[in-house]
């Protein structure tokens, strides 16, 4: 298969995002989307990765990431090209995850260091980005230990996602298997376990996201559906509050993205089973506080990401094999009907480059 794949839409533009999916090697797994308006269109697209199921661009916009989602993982590196109206993937290559099943990267402030949470093995990997975005071998990689009381999905450590401090000297690490977000310090290549904090138990936390004060964390919790706050500060996370990400009981729910908008005043999370995406108020003083559940127009949002001027929402409808644009989402329910729609088998994650 050839590594360069492309696909040309006549006066693509606007905003550009990339989108990951379950797809055979043989198929193309990751797709460019141009959001224009109130339009969708598919620009670019690469094949040649099983299951690239997560895909995070650098912040220079020329080079992204993304993962195999595979037994005996690898994380590959891609080059993001401009051609008139459409966009090139080209394949740079891959290195070892260091781990099974990774399903999250993330680039520190500096865009020198990758991290790879691997969800089968409960590891996390730290990898140097070259100056041609490529990724040298991994200079750590790191265990997580222990179990949580859902046989189900808590039988040993799940990695499930993590995130670099504002400054870049630490990483945090969502462990679903666990119920523990665990700190580590980062240092010359070496990952350094130095406090963890630890979720109720059941809730399988999943993503992270920081507020743009740098000092408040916000976790969401896969399995009991609720969102959390935490400060950050000195090296160590505190619990402040924890809330339902659902405004009535949704069995078989499973809160899956967090997203922060409107410079910090908004927190987002999709729900999949629900198939919502719920909005909170925050602000230091009164904490979060629900505001709004938002039908999302198709089925199990595993992830979605607001257009770079938060007026509209870009949501991967996995279940529904379609990616959805929304209207930015207000201070009351909308009817969930979205401005455009693109037909894309099992899409996963989607990132704005």
């Amino acid at each position: 298969m050839d590594p360069v794949t492309r696909r040309r839409t006549p006066a693509a533009g606007g905003d550009v995002a990339l989108v990951g999916t379950y797809a055979p090697a043989g198929d193309p797994g990751i797709v460019a989307v141009a959001t224009d308006g109130d339009r969708l269109a598919g620009i670019g697209e690469l094949a040649g990765i099983e299951n690239p199921s997560f895909v995070l661009p650098h912040s220079d916009g020329t080079y992204a990431y993304a993962v195999s989602e595979i037994e005996d993982g690898v994380v590959h590196a891609l080059r993001v090209d401009r051609d008139g109206g459409a966009v090139v993937l080209t394949d740079l290559g891959g290195r070892a995850s260091g781990g099974d099943h990774p399903c999250h990267l993330a680039i520190d402030a500096s865009g020198r260091w990758l991290a790879a949470a691997n969800y089968g093995t409960g590891t996390v990997a730290l990898f140097p980005i070259r100056g041609d975005g490529t990724l040298d071998a991994a200079t750590a990689v790191v265990r997580h230990e222990g179990s949580g009381p859902r046989h189900d999905r808590q039988e040993g450590p799940h990695a499930h996602s993590s995130a670099f401090t504002p400054g870049g000297r630490h990483l945090l690490v969502a462990d679903l298997g666990i119920d523990r977000v665990v700190v580590y310090r980062v240092d010359c290549g070496s990952l350094n376990r130095i406090g963890e904090l630890g979720s109720a138990s059941g809730a399988g936390p999943r993503h992270l996201a920081f507020h743009p004060d740098g000092r408040h964390v916000f976790v969401v919790n896969e399995l009991d559906s609720t969102l959390t706050a935490c400060r950050w500060e000195a090296g160590s996370l505190r619990h402040l509050q924890t809330t339902s990400t659902l405004p009535a009981e949704t069995p078989g729910n499973l809160a899956a993205e967090v997203r922060i908008a409107a410079g910090g005043s908004r927190v987002l999370v999709s729900n999949r089973g629900a198939d919502s995406i719920a909005v909170f108020g925050f602000d230091e003083g009164a904490g979060l506080e629900p505001i709004a559940s938002h039908p999302c127009g198709g089925s199990w949002p595993r992830s979605f990401a607001l257009t770079p001027d938060d007026r509209r929402v870009l949501v991967a409808a996995q279940l529904s094999d379609r990616i959805l644009l929304l209207p930015a989402l207000g201070e009351t329910a909308d009817p969930g009907v979205p401005l455009a729609v693109l037909g894309l088998s099992q899409p996963s994650s989607v990132a704005f480059v």
